[in-house]
């Protein structure tokens, strides 16, 4: 599955309010007229796992190329055999292989029984597609840009949707001397039915693909003539020495549709029940307000209160009552341990926060069209790589507000630290899948691309945002910093770093759990994901509630007066990130079955990088909210 579905990772596309999006195209996806009689080709994509209703999600993260010598799919009969399509950088990163099939359509021509080939499958190979069908592994097909899909039906609403690609075979229940067991029969036989709509005289176009799979032993009268009547399946039997002969063949049906082709992509990226959706969004905005109004009316009068007393003081007085935040406001600023490394965090986290808001505003615009494979993976991509001046930019002026002086290291590191990490889990997979024989290993050239971004664009820009921000200088503080560090006194349990980090990151899980587990189901399950409307609701309301608990953790740490607020800030905001890591395994648990060491690796991998995005994406906003909180509150107080 390479990085299939998973970059955003995260990882993590959005869009505006609507529950479902009805887009317009982007240049370059022009719909395409056919004549009667026309030949309608068929391009085949790679063979991947797809979730079963019954199982809830997949059960193996591994793709295949369709023409893998192990599956004996039939190949065009042309010299050179299968053509391979060209891919846009997105596509090749989601692991689409896609290459020429020899089976066509002519338009408003029914035909059936068409026999494609005769296979053989031999005995050695048998195991292998008897696994794949167990592990409910999929066949990809595409017709004029749309992907052939296979109706299925939810059985909690019994609403029928458009589940991409097709089963290559199921399990049939067996019954041989009383004893039952299953065995796997492979499809061989294909009822196919292409929806097309009337645009004028001898102007047709196709608005939907849809395919009913069969098993069918067909090879009953002669090896040319295929028998697709045949009520007999083709079993695969994987303690039998012999083997398998079978006639590929399918059958085309015409139907007249009122769709036009600009809605076409409606049935496959439909939100199922979305009335779910909108109870969860307003739940969320209703906790969020909530916990907004209640945070800021108690820190206000708090803060406020604590003021006018320090204000009421009479300077004249030889002793002054000081207490709480107050006391620790010559420390309050004194830089932290690790500023460099806080500081890398914090211009990553931006870069990543700027990522996810052009991402929003591209897919609310409706921009990220369904017909161009790849394009979320290509706005976040590109979108990510310019905004490294943002990275640079924020970076040194967080460095130089902590009176940083290694500013050569922490420009390096802001352009290096966190590409390197996510390049390096990437290899890693990609070794996994390499061994696997996967299709979904990233292509060599395909990471050169992803490697002269970084360094052409990405590097250069982050190094133009860090002069600008060198040149700026710091944010001026306040208050001054004491020569001599104030004593910390112990803390309760709540207020150390990783109990207040787990404790502070858990609402802002909450208000974005139900997305998260669509998002999670549609990675590693049956359905396209592609609510955005709900998701960038829930990723302001997600940010919100992520500020506004940062602060109220920094109010109750400096009046604790422990002044170590800067990292405490950054690990609140991001501690959203282990509730989402903790689910994932949880849903590996519970709704997935990873059979062999790669599938482990990759799930383990992918969920990695999700999590590493959240954790640096909302701990920057976190850091943000706390230090916008304090430079206030202290710089509203007289100081002796």
């Amino acid at each position: 599955m390479g990085l299939t579905k998973v970059f955003p990772l995260g990882l993590l596309a959005l869009g505006a309010i609507f529950p479902a999006v009805q887009g317009f195209y982007l240049p370059g996806s022009a719909p395409k007229t056919y004549k009667l009689g026309s030949t309608v080709p068929f391009l085949v994509n790679v063979v991947q796992p797809k979730a079963q209703i019954d199982k809830g999600g997949m059960r193996s993260l591994v793709s295949y190329d369709y023409y893998d010598e192990r599956f004996h799919f039939c190949s065009p009969k042309d010299k050179d055999g299968p053509k391979p399509v060209s891919e846009g950088l997105g596509s090749a990163l989601f692991g689409d292989r896609i290459y020429s099939s020899p089976i066509t359509a002519k338009m408003l021509t029914d035909e059936s029984c068409v026999h494609i080939c005769t296979s053989v499958i031999p005995q050695q190979d048998t195991k292998f597609i008897s696994d794949r069908i167990k592990e409910g592994y999929a066949i990809n097909w595409e017709v004029d840009g749309l992907p052939v899909a296979q109706m299925q039906r939810l059985e909690d609403t019994e609403e029928f949707f458009y589940s991409i690609g097709f089963f290559m075979g199921t399990m049939r229940n067996e019954n041989e001397n009383g004893k039952a067991y299953r065995m796997p029969a492979i499809y061989n036989h294909f009822e196919i039915y292409l929806n097309y709509h009337m645009r004028g005289t001898d102007e047709y176009r196709i608005v939907g693909a849809s395919v009913w799979p069969a098993s069918r032993s067909s090879l009953t009268q002669g090896e040319g003539t295929p028998n697709c009547n045949a009520l007999e399946p083709v079993h695969l039997d994987e303690n039998s020495t012999a083997s398998t002969k079978l006639a590929y063949t399918y059958s085309t049906h015409w139907k007249e549709s009122k769709t036009p082709w600009a809605t076409r992509w409606d049935h496959y990226l439909k939100v199922v029940n979305p009335n779910i959706h909108w109870l969860s969004l307003i739940n969320a905005i209703v906790i969020a307000g909530f916990l907004c109004l209640m945070v800021s009316v108690v820190l206000m009068r708090s803060t406020n209160r604590d003021i006018s007393r320090y204000e009421a003081i009479d300077l004249t007085e030889d002793v002054q009552e000081e207490f709480g935040w107050k006391l620790v406001h010559g420390e309050v600023f004194r830089p932290p341990q690790s500023p460099l490394l806080l500081s890398v965090m914090v211009g990553s986290g931006s870069q990543l926060i700027a990522m996810a808001a052009t991402t929003l505003l591209f897919a609310a615009l409706g921009f990220l069209s369904p017909s161009y494979r790849g394009s979320l993976a290509v706005v976040m991509i590109v979108t990510w790589t310019l905004f490294g001046a943002l990275a640079g930019y924020l970076s040194s002026r967080v460095y130089a507000s902590l009176d940083g002086a290694k500013w050569k290291r922490n420009v390096f590191l802001t352009a290096t630290l966190f590409p390197t990490l996510v390049f390096a889990t990437v290899n890693l997979l990609n070794f996994f899948l390499i061994a696997s024989r996967s299709s979904g290993a990233v292509p060599f050239g395909t990471l050169l691309a992803l490697v002269a971004l970084w360094f052409i664009i990405n590097i250069p820009l982050t190094l133009i945002g860090s002069y600008i921000g060198i040149r700026v200088g710091g944010w001026r503080h306040p208050v001054r910093v004491n020569s001599i560090p104030r004593q910390i006194p112990p803390v309760v349990w709540y207020l150390r770093p990783w109990p207040s980090a787990i404790i502070g990151g858990l609402l802002p899980f909450a208000t974005a759990f139900l997305e998260s587990f669509f998002m999670l189901n549609s990675l590693f399950g049956t359905k396209i994901y592609y609510a955005f409307g709900f998701l960038a609701l829930t990723f302001v309301i997600t940010s919100l509630t992520t500020a506004t608990v940062s602060v109220l953790f920094c109010y109750f740490t400096l009046s604790s007066e422990d002044y170590r607020w800067h990292w405490r800030s950054f690990t609140v905001g991001g501690g959203s990130a282990f509730w989402l890591f903790a689910y994932g395994i949880f849903f590996w648990s519970a709704r997935m079955e990873l059979p062999g060491l790669a599938n482990k690796v990759l799930f383990v991998g992918y969920l990695f990088l999700l999590s590493l995005v959240d954790f640096l994406l909302f701990g920057a906003i976190g850091y943000f909210a706390c230090y916008s909180y304090i430079r206030r509150i202290y710089g509203s107080i007289r100081i002796d």
